[in-house]
This record gives C-alpha cells, structure tokens and sequence, in this order.
C-alpha cells in the first residue's frame, strides 16, 4: 500500500508538472511556427548567425537556444525540429544543441536560486553561458575533425518539420506531448525507484571523489551532488539554508554553484536530450569531465583573489557567511 500510495503521489506530481510545461511549451510552439511561416525567423535567424557559427550549427537554432536559456529544456525542445528539418542534422548537430542546452537553460528562475545561496547571478550566468559555448565549441573542433557522429540524426522523441500543413503540425504538436508526458513519467518512477532502493545516496557518495578534484570540498559536495542528480531547484535550495547558516565558506558556495550550473540534473535532462538523438557519452562523460576541468580552473583562480575583489565581482557577502573557513 505504502508503494502505490507514493506511486500515486508520484503521478499527481508529475502530471501538475506537465501541465505546467504545457501551457508554457503549447504557445510558444505554435507562435515559432507562425513566426517560421511569415519569414520572421529567417530574417532573425543572421543576428544568432555569429555565436552558431562558432559551435557549427545553424543560426535558426539560435533561437531555440534563446528560448531554452529563458524558459527551461522543455521550452527549447519541440522548436529544434519546427526551425531546422529533423532531414538536415546530424547526431553531432543534435548532440552540440544540447550541449549548449544543457549548460544554459531556465536561468531566470535557476540563477534567482543561486543567487539566493549568494554568488552573484551575472557571474554565474555569463559562466553557464560562456562555459556551454566553449564545450560546444570543443565538440564541434572533435567532430569536425574526426567526422564522429555525422550520421543523420534518428530522435526518439517525434520531430516536428515546419514543412508539414498545418493539420499535420497539430497532430505532431500531439504526439510529441504525449510522448513527453511518457519521459517524464517514466523518469519520476524511475527516480523515485533509486531513491527508495538507496541507488542515489551511494551514487552521490561515489562521486565525493570527482568533487574533490573540481576543488569542492567535503563541506559542500553533498549539496553538490544532489544538484548534479537531482537539479539545482534541490541542491541549490539545500545549499541557500547551509550558506546562510555559515555552515559552508561563501567560496564553496561560489564553487559549489559553478559546478551545478555547469553539469546539474544529469539523470532527467541527459535522457530528454538523448531522445532528441544526442550522444550519451558526449552529453554525460564528457560534460562532467568539462565541469570538472572547468570547476578545478575556477577554483584556482579563487584562491588568488583577494577577499574584497571576490566579495565585488562574484558573491554578496552577509553577516551569516563568514569568510575564511
């Protein structure tokens, strides 16, 4: 009984989730597919042209990037193949996509949480943003090169092409939320199971060794890792009640958000891009490889500012946190 008591609780979760997502993703979809129709994203698309160039994608997928960095994953997924034919992208494509997804999505509200724990949200923002654009940046060098991933994509996830008639956009605007309402259940459960079996906790405590070399020590690696599985609306709101105690030094909290930003939600956001037809190992391995390095670099600098330059630039002191520790 306990079990399908939880179940349930689960499900009612999950769908008051979705129906969030739906009202936000429904009319942003249609509008982009209204603004394709009208010759409105292609002649927008040139303004996003210099920073796509750069990681080898299409400048129309600038705006699903634009959306996905304002409203979340779920917000940049169905206009990837309403802006750009699922026909003319390959794996790679897709896979340095969400890369630069996956590093900078729903900063509103997700910066607001750290900067809550005290770093500063412009820091952190601009470090999402640049640290996505040079992994995506690092990917495209690597395929280029090396013509990895140049098969055309196959997503799981029904695409949407904005050749279809308007009928047929409706019906592919349904399947896909039918079928992003299956992920997102099947991710709940499937979360739900690892807490409950005790596969999560020692998961997190696997990778207290991972944390030490990004420079984060014990003090804040267990918030880390929940924000590395679970997402930073749960490590970071665990880590704004520790901050504010003084329980962890404002630079560990500073680390301890950068490394979120950077690799969060890897379990939940990981399988959503893989469906759009993303490679695992570069969208998991390689992106908490990349947050690690990059967390490690991060780190090294902190420890040659001075207190009153890193208390200007990167974090709000308050009179609970002190310094030092």
């Amino acid at each position: 009984m306990p079990v399908l008591t939880t179940a349930l609780r689960k499900t009612r979760e999950t769908l008051e989730i979705y129906w969030v997502l739906a009202r936000i993703m429904v009319p942003i979809t249609i509008a982009a597919e209204i603004l394709s129709r009208i010759g409105v994203v292609e002649a927008v698309a040139p303004a996003f042209a210099p920073v796509m160039a750069v990681v080898g994608l299409p400048p129309e997928l600038g705006l699903a990037w634009l959306s996905g960095m304002l409203v979340g994953i779920w917000g940049a997924i169905p206009l990837v193949f309403t802006l750009v034919p699922v026909s003319s992208l390959s794996v790679a494509d897709v896979t340095i996509f969400s890369a630069l997804l996956l590093f900078a999505h729903g900063l509103p509200i997700e910066q607001k949480i750290i900067q809550k724990a005290g770093p500063g949200m412009i820091a952190t923002t601009l470090l999402r943003i640049a640290g996505g654009v040079l992994y995506a940046f690092i990917l495209h060098r690597l395929f280029a090169a090396t013509g990895w991933l140049s098969a055309p994509v196959n997503p799981t996830l029904i695409p949407m092409s904005a050749a279809q008639d308007w009928p047929g956009f409706f019906v592919g605007l349904l399947e896909m939320m039918i079928t992003m309402l299956v992920i997102l259940l099947v991710l709940s459960w499937g979360l739900e199971i690892l807490r409950a079996t005790g596969i999560l906790k020692l998961m997190m405590k696997a990778l207290a060794p991972l944390l030490r070399l990004a420079g984060i020590r014990e003090e804040a690696g267990h918030f880390t890792a929940v924000g590395l599985f679970l997402g930073i609306s749960y490590g970071g709101g665990l880590l704004i009640r520790e901050a504010r105690s003084g329980a962890v030094s404002p630079r560990q909290v500073f680390l301890s958000c950068v490394f979120m930003g950077f690799a969060h939600s890897i379990i939940e956001d990981t399988l959503v891009v893989m469906a759009l037809g993303a490679d695992m190992s570069s969208v998991l391995f390689g992106r908490l490889a990349f947050a690690v390095a990059a967390t490690a670099l991060i780190a090294a600098l902190l420890r040659s500012l001075s207190d009153e330059t890193f208390f200007t630039w990167a974090f709000r002191a308050t009179k609970t946190i002190p310094e030092g520790r």
